[in-house]
């Protein structure tokens, strides 16, 4: 399946410029320094790091965030947020600020 190209124009608008779009696990990647800040899913919603114990926890704690999973394995530092969480562009910034910081805090590639 191909990603939602309207939340990636959507995901475009709010990311922080530089940006390097890359094609990867079957979505479109957004890199920041050669980091992926967030990924636009090839089976809808966003996916980012979230490093922290407690606040992965917290953020699968809410409706229609999950654990990201690829093929048999499921991540411990990557989450997928589905489409209904990303409904406004308040919700989706938030989460796009998100995936920024984590790519921000890594060392440039």
């Amino acid at each position: 399946m191909a990603h939602d190209e309207t939340l990636a124009e959507r995901v475009r608008e709010l990311i922080e410029q530089p940006v390097v779009e890359k094609r990867m696990f079957g979505g479109l990647a957004f890199m920041l320094d050669g980091t992926m800040a967030v990924c636009v899913s090839g089976r809808g919603g966003l996916l980012l790091r979230v490093d922290d114990d407690a606040e992965r926890a917290r953020l699968l704690a809410r409706d229609h965030v999950e654990p990201m999973v690829m093929g048999t394995r499921t991540s411990t530092t990557w989450v997928q947020v589905g489409p209904e969480a990303l409904d406004t562009r308040r919700r989706l910034a938030a989460w796009v600020a998100r995936g920024v910081a984590s790519a921000r805090s890594r060392p440039p590639k």
